[in-house]
């Protein structure tokens, strides 16, 4: 083999700093092709795809009787996912419309009551007001019929005093000679009547004197009908009460009928909004309650990126800043987006256990604060929330 000559082994240290000074070159134009295009940006790849996951329960206890959905299947909003046994609640619907109905017809009952109370205050005390003129008349008719009745018994003993002393003097005249016997039977039948006429004068003025008795006793009746006649109101105002109970009670039967309703209408789970089922744990046949979620539900259609800036990084950002994203399951197909918001502390201080770095030994460790960035459009890839992503957003002013 022929050894190099002078020439070619002079020109080797040439070529070689030629070769370093080229890649000295590109090395410095990529580094300042980066720098300038990452001026004014702001990028990390501690991002991911989020998203909310709809939590479905049972609002009622109950058992299943089907389940219409399986795992990662995609459902519209109202669509049934689950479907309990109604039978109980079907129940426990209709006790509490037959309650409502029993309530309704005592409601009707008490307003009854209500008019005829109303109407019988009235025309009660007119009565008893009537009773009592009555009663007053009777007595001052009584009082004349009591002094006519004495003024008869004094006429009727005027007479027979007449009588008496006329048969007397007949009497004598006829021992005498001086009248017949049929003048001293004359005298001895006006004497007779005359005992007849005083005693029912006086039988009469008896009797007048009782009906006073009684004509008293009728206007202090008469006085007591007033006097509970004069408790209309009261009584108005207790039928009114019942009303207000009974219409308070239609009222809480007719919330109670809402509620065994809307509970009997809880026995279809339906999707709340559009999405994707996950973590169906519910079979059918299963016992269920409102403290156990039976799957999950993510809506595909809204999604947003967490970015978790370095605290250096945040100065220039600014909510409403243009960013853009890519995800690491599509390549390199970029998503415009802007930044939505910043959080208002580092994800370490919202941690379950935050750091304490008043004890122990202090390493400085630079924090990260989570960001927000929402899409511009919804994209037309399907992002799943947790895939990686990676966000640059421009902090130009």
């Amino acid at each position: 083999m022929a050894s190099d000559t002078p020439t070619s082994v002079a020109a080797r240290p040439k070529r070689a700093r030629l070769v370093f000074i080229t890649l000295v070159l590109v090395a410095g134009l990529g580094a300042t092709t980066y720098y300038l295009a990452s001026l004014g940006k702001e990028s990390t790849d501690d991002a991911f795809v989020e998203g909310r996951v709809v939590s479905i329960a049972a609002r009622v206890q109950g058992q299943v009787k089907t389940v219409a959905v399986a795992d990662n299947q995609e459902v519209n909003e109202g669509d049934v996912l689950v479907e309990l046994d109604p039978a109980d609640l079907e129940a426990r619907r209709d006790v509490a419309a037959a309650d409502l109905a029993s309530a309704q017809a005592q409601l009707a009952a008490a307003q009854a009551q209500l008019s005829l109370t109303e109407k019988n205050a009235e025309a009660t005390l007119t009565q008893a007001q009537g009773g009592l003129g009555q009663a007053s008349s009777s007595v001052e008719a009584t009082r004349a019929q009591l002094t006519q009745a004495k003024a008869d018994l004094a006429a009727a003993d005027s007479r027979f005093s007449l009588a008496r002393t006329e048969l007397d003097r007949s009497r004598s005249l006829l021992a005498s000679g001086t009248i017949s016997k049929a003048e001293v039977d004359t005298r001895t039948a006006t004497y007779d009547q005359a005992v007849a006429a005083r005693d029912q004068a006086q039988a009469r003025l008896l009797s007048t004197q009782a009906n006073i008795d009684g004509s008293v006793g009728g206007v202090t009746l008469a006085k007591g009908r007033i006097q509970a006649a004069q408790t209309g109101p009261q009584q108005i105002d207790g039928a009114r009460a019942a009303v207000g109970l009974a219409n308070a009670r239609v009222k809480q039967t007719e919330a109670a009928l809402r509620l065994a309703e809307l509970n009997l209408s809880y026995t279809q789970l339906k999707a709340p909004t559009r999405g994707v089922v996950s973590r169906r744990n519910v079979e059918v046949g299963q016992l269920v309650d409102p403290s156990r979620p039976l799957m999950a539900l993510v809506p595909l259609h809204d999604v947003w990126v967490v970015a978790n800036f370095k605290e250096d990084q945040l100065r220039d950002m600014k909510p409403g800043a243009a960013a853009q994203v890519t995800v690491d399951a599509y390549g390199g197909t970029r998503f415009t987006a802007h930044l939505d918001s910043i959080a208002a502390g580092s994800g370490s201080r919202f941690a379950l256990l935050p750091p304490d770095n008043a004890s122990g030994n202090f390493v400085k460790v630079v924090q990260r604060v989570p960001v927000i960035v929402r899409f511009d459009q919804q994209p037309q890839a399907v992002l799943r929330p947790g895939m990686s992503a990676r966000v640059t957003v421009s902090t130009k002013n």
